[in-house]
């Protein structure tokens, strides 16, 4: 058997790549239940409370299992974050569970007469095959030289098993790819972030402001829910977006913005709110730091100096600056979530940051609540070990962690230097179109001396593997407790519903099994997962019967406003910092600064994206529930464009960006709700990988597109906004 395959081919799970097997998948169909949407008719034998994985809000679900299958979910209305309901996509776990393309059982990849083959095995050998090919690395290269990618709450055992061997090198593109620069603002601003789920206090705001936030297509079930509460009560909403969004379609004001120009609306805001005195005076005298420095810095943001850059009328400006204030210190301009767009993140979202600080709204109701957790207590084990890895702040001064993109960058091999980083264990990450650049992350990918990957299905990034270990679905298995902060404190708990299909087996036992083979017995050293989470839960004097009954133990709530003259924050000043000493020190702009956004070349549009309610990126786009309410994604195109174009609604187009990379076809979309200087898709569509039989050939992909990023300074975030593309009549090979 070969042990090491340099240059790997992609290699796709089916029946000409697959050489024998150690179970028969005779039969196997007959598992899926007739009906495989939500079926209000059947009368369950049981009903299972447990959270959901189809995003990451971590929802809590009521599973209703009849003749042993999930026959419907919905709701826990004991859970805070979802109050007796789901999101469309929280509905289709059934699909997930059911979905005949699911990895089935162990592989290996291996070589038969020069032809690259998957092997099914049995998990021992897998299992023993990878803690070997991992030992090998480490010894060779040291522990610093194997990454975790981890996505999902159940990457928590495999982020025990890198620390356990030695390794900081743990990675997520929730960081650098999504939401790490708003983070970064706030931290920066407030002392403390945002987190997830965001400490807005939606429900009793009078006035919210989006900026380029998509709340409605972007469905998290509860932000949802407080923003039809807010509504119900009389808010106002401010869209700020190139797009008239479905946010849009529910505001007092729609902005329709030059794309990358929104810190100089944000600065302008700040200039009417403090030339017209409108801002929280005692809130500001008391509790912020560098106030003046940070009048005299948008003295000269005008509005009439923003409508240059952005296009939207001073009085517009004026209008909605006004709202705010009028409305705070029960308004805010929402923090956004995925904010990676072009390169100046964390100064835009420092700047959405100073404007909530002059509407004075933080711990005041209607603007930002003080999240509660409650304390749960780790299972003892052992202190682990303090670890090597890549230094992000050697690069980025203010980084909070490793950059995905830059483990990536440090896999491949680039002249004559040596790979700092030989080997991968991807966890529920679809690493070749969650990154940008495509090419260039499987370029890394073949660099690797070993890629070990855990999965539920069988995404692009497991035809690069060297190793695939199949996952439980979420309704299948245990994992980790959730205490996320919120509003009130909560614990609650994923649980099997229904016992594992095929030979797939839980996160928490293949890292445990893993850890084991590896020495690293000692940080696992529960009997299985009941053990783990029910010690745990004694610890906090919590009963686990209690936990598996009802999904959700919700602690005593407290106060969570402050309605005191002066707070304390965590910065270096404890006051909330308009002006950053910790970002001069640094050499970086201490106040944001505008920077204009580069225009897109001649006949070209600056490529946006965003999401739709039913998908969760390329998670879901195989999902026969959920593509069966949206089959595949669309490009908006503004009318005026198209009639230049000669293109029609429906026709099928190509796109081709700056680089000259290619994808489609993908239908037209032509509207008014877009402006002319852009065209917008939904992501996660475009599936090229024939494994996956309902998603392939969906679609285009806007992650082949995203060749270019312009990197954050402040933490390494990937704005991803700064790439073109134009578009041609789609004509068949």
């Amino acid at each position: 058997m070969a042990t090491s395959l340099n240059r790997r081919t992609f290699l796709a799970i089916s029946a000409t790549t697959v050489m024998g097997g150690v179970a028969g998948t005779a039969g196997l169909a007959a598992l899926a239940p007739k009906a495989q949407a939500n079926d209000r008719s059947v009368k369950p034998d049981r009903v299972v409370p447990t959270f959901c994985e189809l995003c990451f809000w971590k929802c809590g679900v009521l599973a209703y299992v009849k003749d042993e299958k999930v026959v419907k979910l919905e709701g826990n209305p004991k859970h805070p974050l979802s109050n007796g309901k789901l999101c469309p996509r929280g509905t289709g776990g059934i699909g997930a569970l059911y979905d005949s393309d699911r990895l089935k059982r162990p592989l290996i990849r291996t070589r038969l007469n020069g032809e690259e083959k998957w092997r099914e095995v049995s998990w021992e050998e897998a299992l023993a095959f990878t803690a070997q090919r991992l030992s090998e690395v480490k010894a060779k290269y040291g522990a610093k030289s194997i990454a975790l990618y981890s996505h999902g709450h159940g990457g928590a055992f495999f982020k025990t098993l890198l620390k356990g061997l030695g390794s900081t090198n743990i990675v997520a593109p929730s960081n650098d790819q999504c939401r790490g620069p708003r983070e970064s603002g706030f931290e920066l601003t407030y002392g403390v972030g945002v987190g997830s789920v965001e400490t807005i206090d939606t429900p009793h705001a009078r006035c919210i402001a989006f900026i380029g936030s998509h709340l409605g297509e972007n469905m998290h079930n509860t932000a949802v829910q407080d923003m039809s509460a807010a509504s119900a009560r009389g808010a106002s909403f401010i869209t700020v977006d190139p797009r008239f969004s479905i946010m849009a379609g529910k505001s007092k004001y729609w902005l329709p913005i030059k794309p990358g120009t929104d810190t100089a609306l944000l600065l302008a805001w700040a200039n009417v709110l403090i030339e017209e005195g409108l801002y929280q005076k005692d809130f500001v005298a008391n509790n912020v730091e560098g106030f003046e420095q940070f009048k005299a810095h948008v003295k000269d943001k005008t509005p009439e100096w923003a409508y240059i850059e952005t296009g939207i009328e001073p009085t517009v400006i004026r209008e909605t600056a006004r709202e705010l204030a009028r409305n705070a210190p029960a308004a805010f301009v929402h923090p956004g979530r995925h904010v990676v767009w072009y390169g100046n993140d964390t100064q835009r979202s420092r700047a959405i940051a100073i404007v909530n600080a002059l509407l004075g709204n933080w711990g005041k109701k209607g603007g930002f609540y003080l999240p509660q957790t409650l304390n749960v207590p780790g299972y003892p084990t052992p202190p682990l070990p303090k670890g090597e890895g890549y230094q992000p702040r050697q690069t980025f001064p203010l980084a909070a962690a490793p950059c995905a993109y830059d483990v990536c960058d440090a896999s491949a091999k680039q002249g004559d230097d040596a790979p700092r980083v030989h080997a991968w264990i991807v966890y529920g990450c679809n690493v070749p179109l969650t990154l940008p650049n495509t090419a260039r992350t499987i370029e890394a990918m073949n660099a690797l001396d070993f890629v070990v990957v855990v999965d539920t299905m069988p995404a692009e990034v497991t035809g690069y593997a060297d190793v695939v270990l199949p996952e439980n679905t979420y309704l299948e298995r245990y994992d980790d407790l959730d205490t996320t902060p919120y509003r009130v404190p909560f614990v609650a708990l994923r649980q099997p519903v229904v016992q594992s299909l095929h030979d797939t087996k839980p996160g928490w036992w293949i890292a445990k099994q893993l850890g084991e083979k590896l020495g690293l017995g000692a940080f696992f050293p529960w009997q299985d997962a009941e053990d783990y989470l029910s010690t745990r839960l004694a610890k906090a004097n919590l009963s686990f019967s209690d936990l598996r009954r009802d999904g959700v133990i919700v602690g005593k709530a407290e106060p969570i406003y402050d309605d005191s003259p002066t707070q304390t924050f965590k910065t270096p000043s404890k006051k909330i910092e308009l002006f950053s000493k910790t970002m001069a020190d640094a050499g970086l702009p201490p106040m944001p600064e505008y920077e204009a956004p580069e225009e897109p070349p001649p006949g070209y549009f600056r490529l946006l994206f965003g999401r739709s309610p039913v998908h969760t990126f390329s998670r879901t786009t195989n999902n026969p529930a959920l593509l069966e309410v949206v089959p595949e994604n669309e490009l908006w195109l503004n009318a005026e464009m198209a009639r230049v174009l000669g293109l029609e609604a429906g026709t099928k187009v190509m796109l081709e960006n700056q680089d000259s990379v290619k994808t489609g076809p993908i239908t037209l979309k032509v509207t008014e709700r877009i402006r002319q200087d852009c065209v917008y898709m939904v992501h996660g569509f475009g599936r090229e990988d024939r494994r996956l039989t309902r998603g392939y050939k969906r679609g285009a992909s806007d992650a082949r597109l995203t060749t270019r990023v312009k990197r954050d300074p402040v933490m390494g975030g990937t704005g991803m906004n700064v790439n073109f593309v134009t578009l041609y009549r789609w004509k068949e090979a």
